[in-house]
C-alpha cells in the first residue's frame, strides 16, 4: 500500500509539474501576443473616446461598459472561434477578410477627415449614406452600435496578430491564449478610456476641494487644470483616433498587397523605410516605423477617398433598396 500512494504521488507530481509547465507556456505566450498587438491597442484606446462626446456625464459610463461589453463579446464569441477555425481549415482566407475590414478604417477614418475638411459635403454624405432603420433607436443605441462595429475590425486585427504570435501546437493552448488576450485588452483599453472620459469630473470635484493647507491648494490647482485641459485633450484624441484608422486600415491592406501583389511594391516600401533609417542612424527603429506608418496613412487615406463615394452612390442605396423590401 506504501509503495503504491508514494507512486500516486510521484504522478501526482508529475502531472502538477507538466500543468505549472504548460500554465507558464501559457502566460509567455499570452504576453509576447498582447505586446505584438499593442500598436492596435493603442489606436483602440483613442478611437473609442470619440463616441462619448456630447453625451451627458452621467451616460458616459454607461456607455463605455455597453462598448466594453459589446468588444468581449466580439472577441470571445465571434472573432475567437472563426480565428481558430480559418487558422485550422483556411488560413488563406484570414489575410483577405482583414483586408476587407481594413478598408473600412480607411472609410471611417476618410469620413471624419472629410468632415473636418469641408464639412458641407460631409453632410450630404452623411444624409445620403445613412440607413434606414426598421426600428427607432436612440442616438446612445447608433453611437454603442458604431463603436462596436469600429471595434469588431480592430479586435479582429488584435485576433489575428495574437493567433500568428502563438506557435502551432494543441489547440486547446492557442484558444486559451486567444481568450486570455482578449480578456486583458478588453479590460485595460476601456479601464484606460473610462479614466480619460471621467477626468473632467475628476477634475472639478478636485478643483472644489476645501483644504487649507498647501497641499489643499495643489489639489485645486491640479482640478483647475483637468477641467480646463481634457476638452483640448479630447480634441488631440479624437484626431489621434482619426489617425489610428487611417494608418491601421491601411497598414493592413499595405501588408495585404505585399502578400498577394507584385513583390516590388513590398520591395519599395522596405527600400524607403531602410533609406530612411540610414540618414538617421542612431534612432533608425524609429525612423523606419514612422516611415512604414506615414506610407501605410497615404495607402489608408486613398483607399479611404474611394470609398465614401463607392459607398454613397452604391452600397447605400443598395443596403437602402434591399431594407425597404423587408416588411416593416
Amino acid at each position: 500500500m506504501s509503495v503504491g500512494l508514494i507512486g500516486l504521488l510521484d504522478d501526482i507530481a508529475a502531472i502538477a509539474k507538466v500543468a505549472a509547465a504548460s500554465l507558464d507556456d501559457v502566460a509567455g505566450q499570452t504576453a509576447k501576443a498582447g505586446a505584438k498587438a499593442a500598436g492596435v491597442v493603442i489606436d483602440d484606446a483613442a478611437v473609442t473616446p470619440n463616441y462619448v462626446i456630447g453625451f451627458a456625464s452621467k451616460r458616459e459610463l454607461p456607455i463605455v461598459g455597453k462598448i466594453a461589453v459589446g468588444s468581449l463579446r466580439n472577441k470571445l464569441l465571434i472573432l475567437l472561434p472563426i480565428a481558430l477555425l480559418l487558422g485550422y481549415f483556411l488560413p488563406a482566407a484570414v489575410t483577405p477578410l482583414l483586408m476587407l475590414g481594413g478598408a473600412f478604417l480607411c472609410y471611417e477614418g476618410a469620413e471624419k477627415v472629410l468632415e473636418a475638411a469641408m464639412p458641407h459635403d460631409a453632410h450630404h454624405h452623411e444624409a445620403q449614406s445613412q440607413p434606414i432603420a426598421l426600428n427607432a433607436r436612440s442616438v446612445e443605441d447608433e453611437k454603442v452600435a458604431s463603436a462596436i462595429k469600429t471595434d469588431f475590425i480592430l479586435s479582429a486585427e488584435i485576433m489575428a496578430i495574437t493567433l500568428a504570435a502563438v506557435p502551432a501546437g494543441s489547440i486547446w493552448t492557442q484558444a486559451l491564449v486567444l481568450a486570455l488576450v482578449a480578456i486583458f485588452i478588453t479590460v485595460g483599453v476601456y479601464g484606460v478610456v473610462a479614466l480619460i472620459v471621467k477626468a473632467d469630473d475628476v477634475g472639478l470635484a478636485l478643483a472644489r476641494y476645501d483644504g487649507a493647507s498647501v497641499i489643499g491648494s495643489a489639489i485645486r490647482l491640479l482640478g483647475r487644470a483637468l477641467v480646463r485641459g481634457m476638452p483640448a485633450f479630447l480634441a488631440v484624441l479624437s484626431t489621434i483616433g482619426t489617425a489610428a484608422m487611417i494608418w491601421v486600415g491601411g497598414g493592413i491592406i499595405l501588408h495585404g498587397i505585399e502578400q498577394y501583389g507584385p513583390p516590388a511594391i513590398g520591395q519599395t516600401v522596405h527600400a524607403a523605410t531602410e533609406a530612411a533609417a540610414h540618414l538617421l542612424p542612431s534612432i533608425a527603429g524609429i525612423v523606419e516605423w514612422s516611415v512604414e506608418a506615414a506610407i501605410s496613412g497615404v495607402i489608408g487615406l486613398l483607399v479611404g477617398a474611394v470609398a465614401i463615394p463607392a459607398v454613397t452612390h452604391g452600397l447605400s442605396p443598395l443596403w437602402k433598396r434591399v431594407k425597404r423590401s423587408q416588411p416593416t
